[in-house]
């Protein structure tokens, strides 16, 4: 090989790419690549020589004085061959001529594009197109080339590995929709256990408190009537304070009816929030629903979140209430969170609490309308429920993480309460889930509900 020829063409080598497992936010990058650059002025015959030396070698990168001018792939060049005094002005002519006869349409991709969106960039050329090599540009501006044949191997496998996820994700989620519906059951049932004593309780306090009362007035007539009282029976009185007695027997009953009902309200609201659906969705009280869940949670309010409720006018709205309790249950303690988290960072950091507004969530429902807020959609009535944080607020980065977790497409993706609330909102009961946040202001979440 003469040293003309040498300087001319480089010899082709093939990166490695990455050694990382492939999966699905893999990209170009991470994929073997050819770096065969040939300047621009080199005769057809010349590249054909390392094309028969490299089988393997898709086509050649054409650079004039270092910089890229295109692509000629080993197919076109070769058609020449086939054509009517082809041989000739493959011999005689250099790449600048035959490139302009062959001049095509390139695909070129940065190398930090994801696998799968190259293939589909791919698929979607002409079908002649279909087999010609891709132009990868790395970060640092060289140009190389891409096997279609590798990236279909490679998209094939990554599509392989998401459908394996899909089905492990639907066999997971068959088991836990499994487990909570037997969960539900259960709880349902030791829920009904505890309801019946309870109701044993509730419904005896009024018979005994009315008892007790009449118990106080005979004692009361007794006292009255008898002109002198025995030593005896002043000596048991005495002994069990019936003065005090007489008073806080009241106060005794009320209390316990007001655990009672307490207790009542709590496993009533437990029993709502692990209803288990059932095919068609139901009309249900949306108030009801937020009371039950804020009862469950005010063990954790810890009397230093104050909750604060706006509550209009609302019909029953249709939908699937235990799963609409898991939304609610996720965005409310999502909040909680949040302002406990607050509240200790700022005692961590010893500052003025004081000064500092008491952590509070607003939820406000409301009946609006479509046409009110967008003229241009058709009139359609919905259910807003807001829930509103005076918290921290979030980053614009944490923002846009959960805005990708709401997205259909991250199948793959670790899933978070909140992605699995937008998809029963969206989903399940054909409704929207919007959040806004600013730091230092709080963040605010919508429940937009259709009206059937």
């Amino acid at each position: 090989m003469s040293e003309e020829f040498s300087c001319k063409i480089s010899p082709p080598f093939l990166s490695e790419g990455n050694d990382r497992d492939l999966g699905l936010e893999s990209t170009l990058e991470e994929l073997p690549m050819y770096n065969f650059q040939v300047e621009i002025n080199c005769t057809g015959a010349e590249v054909a020589n390392f094309f028969e030396r490299y089988p393997l070698l898709p086509g050649a990168i054409l650079v004039e004085q270092g910089k890229f001018t295109g692509m000629i792939s080993r197919r076109r060049l070769l058609e020449f061959l086939i054509r009517p005094h082809g041989q000739e002005v493959f011999v005689q002519e250099s790449l600048s001529v035959l490139y302009s006869y062959t001049r095509t349409t390139i695909l070129l991709l940065p190398d930090t594009t994801p696998i799968l969106t190259a293939m589909q960039l791919s698929l979607k050329r002409s079908p002649e197109m279909l087999a010609e090599p891709i132009v990868v540009k790395t970060a640092s501006g060289v140009y190389r080339l891409l096997d279609v044949q590798e990236l279909n191997i490679t998209s094939w496998q990554i599509q392989g590995i998401e459908n394996l996820v899909r089905y492990e994700r639907s066999q997971v989620q068959i088991i836990q929709n499994d487990k909570m519906a037997n969960l539900g059951r259960l709880v349902d049932g030791v829920a009904h256990e505890i309801l019946d004593p309870v109701g044993f309780i509730w419904g005896n306090l009024t018979y005994v408190s009315n008892y007790s009362q009449d118990l106080l007035k005979l004692i009361a007539a007794y006292d009255k009537e008898l002109s002198s009282t025995s030593a005896e029976i002043l000596g048991i009185k005495e002994e069990i304070e019936f003065d005090f007695l007489e008073q806080d027997l009241s106060r005794s009953l009320a209390s316990i009816r007001t655990g009672a009902e307490r207790l009542k309200k709590l496993v009533t609201s437990l029993q709502n929030f692990c209803h288990i659906d059932e095919i068609y969705p139901k009309p249900v009280d949306l108030h009801a629903c937020i009371d039950s869940i804020i009862l469950l949670i005010n063990s954790r309010l810890q009397g230093e979140i104050e909750i604060v409720k706006h509550y209009g006018q609302l019909p029953p709205v249709y939908c699937f209430m235990g799963q609409l309790n898991q939304v609610l249950m996720n965005i409310l303690s999502e909040a909680v969170d949040t302002l406990l988290n607050e509240a200790v960072r700022q005692q961590l950091h010893f500052e003025d609490t004081k000064t500092a507004p008491k952590p509070r969530i607003e939820i406000t429902t409301e009946v609006i309308s479509q046409a009110a807020s967008n003229p241009n959609a058709p009139d359609s009535r919905w259910v807003l429920i807001h829930i509103a944080d005076n918290g921290p607020g979030m980053s614009q980065e944490l923002q846009q993480q959960i805005i990708e977790s709401f997205s259909m497409e991250k199948k793959a993706g670790k899933e978070t309460s909140l992605a699995v609330s937008y998809r029963i909102i969206l989903a399940k009961h054909g409704g929207k889930l919007n959040f806004r946040s600013q730091l230092g202001l709080g963040t605010e979440f919508e429940i937009l509900l259709p009206l059937v």
